[in-house]
């Protein structure tokens, strides 16, 4: 069943409300509304992102594996469709990392976010020596504290519920860990959002705004295949799940996406890598680097490709609110207008 949209504005004075609510996250992204994009690899690149700034959130480019002159490309193919601020998202672990941050204070990228590690004390430096805020992804407090010292302008604490690489806690624990803690800079939430009625409460427990990736797959103005989309649609919550790890001596990175003949073929080839070690026919190296190397190149399988039987389907728990293809700017209303409805919905009609 789909859920409710909300068709019709709320009152003006609800609207106000969640402007307020988000003022402090909105000032820092430089955008009305604090809403984040989140960084998809092979789906956050300049049609969505220049649509989401465009829209009145804020968009932000999915470096992933880009080499240093395609991160340029990318850049100005989105300077070239807004005028709003957007920002990027760099992997820490890239091996050219700060040449990535060097293109983007180059083309004068304002916010520049570090994803996928701890990022290192010299990249955040020179990002914020450079002119750009800086933010960084917090799995913990004592993490969110030591970045806080090491200069991140903002933080996004993102639950478990995400799609894509994923930590072990929920996004629930972690904002009733962290948000209550960590007031000095801005706090985003993550994971499992679909709906504006979360961000409302989130908003309320202290942090400065969303991100939301799952959300907008769905964009009209997403590149994303369209057999990816529908795949997004049909979609349930129960139907994302993690990767499965067979043995604790070969560890599988936790990655959460829809199921399909791919995500069974892993558990196959998992199963039959290890048999072979057991019976002495690979060594251990080489039988971690064979279960590692099955998803290559599978998320451009099927964000590109359009092959949803066979590529990677990463998608958030939040993918059984994905109902129907919708403008990148019709989601963030719809978003905005549910969180003050949710706000109006306290107030006797007398009141308003």
């Amino acid at each position: 069943m789909d859920a409710p949209q909300q068709d019709s504005p709320p009152p003006g004075w609800a609207l106000d409300g969640i402007d307020a609510l988000m003022a402090r996250g909105a000032a820092f992204f430089g955008a009305p509304y604090a809403i984040m994009g989140g960084a998809m690899s092979w789906v956050s690149e300049r049609n969505l992102v220049a649509a989401l700034s465009n829209a009145g959130a804020f968009g932000v480019i999915a470096c992933g594996a880009m080499d240093p002159p395609r991160l340029a490309e990318e850049i100005k193919g989105t300077q070239a469709l807004t005028q709003k601020p957007f920002g990027v998202n760099l992997i820490t672990m890239h091996p050219k990392l700060d040449e990535l941050v060097q293109v983007c204070l180059a083309h004068k990228v304002g916010h520049i976010v570090f994803a996928g590690g701890i990022p290192p004390g010299s990249a955040i430096k020179a990002a914020k020596d450079g002119g750009a805020k800086v933010i960084c992804f917090a799995p913990a407090l004592a993490l969110a504290k030591k970045l806080v010292r090491s200069g991140a302008d903002a933080l996004v604490i993102e639950g478990s519920e995400a799609g894509g690489h994923i930590g072990p806690v929920s996004l629930n624990v972690l904002a009733q860990e962290i948000l209550p803690h960590i007031r000095d800079v801005p706090v985003f939430v993550a994971g499992g959002i679909g709906r504006g009625e979360a961000i409302l409460s989130y908003l309320e427990m202290g942090a400065a705004g969303a991100q939301l990736g799952t959300r907008f797959v769905c964009a009209t103005e997403s590149i994303a295949h369209p057999n990816f989309k529908r795949a997004f649609i049909r979609g349930a919550a129960r139907d994302a799940l993690p990767t499965v790890q067979l043995d604790e001596r070969f560890p599988v990175i936790p990655v959460r996406a829809l199921q399909n003949e791919g995500t069974k073929r892993f558990l196959e080839h998992q199963a039959a890598t290890i048999r072979r070690f057991l019976a002495g026919e690979v060594e251990k190296g080489a039988a971690q680097l064979d279960i590692e190397h099955f998803w290559a190149g599978a998320l451009r399988k099927a964000v590109v490709d359009g092959d949803v039987e066979n590529g990677s389907l990463m998608a958030g728990q939040s993918v059984g609110m994905v109902t129907r293809e919708q403008p990148a700017a019709e989601i963030v209303r719809e978003l905005v207008w549910q969180a003050a409805a949710a706000l109006a919905a306290r107030r006797p009609v007398s009141a308003a």
